[in-house]
């Protein structure tokens, strides 16, 4: 990406559920495409109750026309209700639409691990630094995905 100034607005939408993990994710994300030169200023910062939530989030701001893209964030784990692996899907199958049809290109850093200890102070630990990891992830994706869709209007 060329500079901070060719690029609208991002929206990082969070999920509250678990905060203290995803909020590592948020913020290695912002750390990270600071070094590719998106000022943190341009970053939106929005959050939701739990995952299932996103989707609408995401597709309410994509309608704004205000971001060039929307960085989703949620750690679903099991318990509660519904499984989680049916509820991730949910939030991955809703995020796709929501980019398919709003052109919005939508990042997703909604992890769902196949087991998580909440009381357990190795997984804790784990999954905080997994989602330092997948945050910067999520950076560069973001940078690319953005750098890709400026070529294509570029060239349209």
């Amino acid at each position: 990406m060329e500079s901070s100034t060719t690029t609208k607005r991002i929206a990082f939408v969070q999920a509250c559920w678990h905060r203290e993990v995803v909020d590592e994710g948020r913020d290695s994300f912002v750390a990270e495409i600071e070094r590719h030169g998106v000022s943190a200023d341009q970053i939106d910062l929005y959050e939701v109750p739990g995952s299932l939530e996103i989707p609408l989030q995401a597709k309410l701001l994509a309608k704004t026309g205000t971001y060039s893209t929307i960085v989703a964030a949620g750690f679903v784990v099991n318990g509660g209700i519904y499984r989680h692996e049916f509820v991730a899907q949910t939030v991955l199958d809703a995020l796709m639409r929501v980019q398919l049809e709003t052109e919005v290109p939508i990042i997703s850093l909604v992890l769902t691990p196949q087991s998580f200890h909440e009381h357990d102070d190795a997984h804790q630990k784990f999954f905080h630094e997994h989602f330092k990891v997948k945050g910067a992830e999520a950076a560069v994706a973001c940078v690319k995905t953005l750098d890709n869709v400026k070529k294509v209007l570029a060239a349209s």
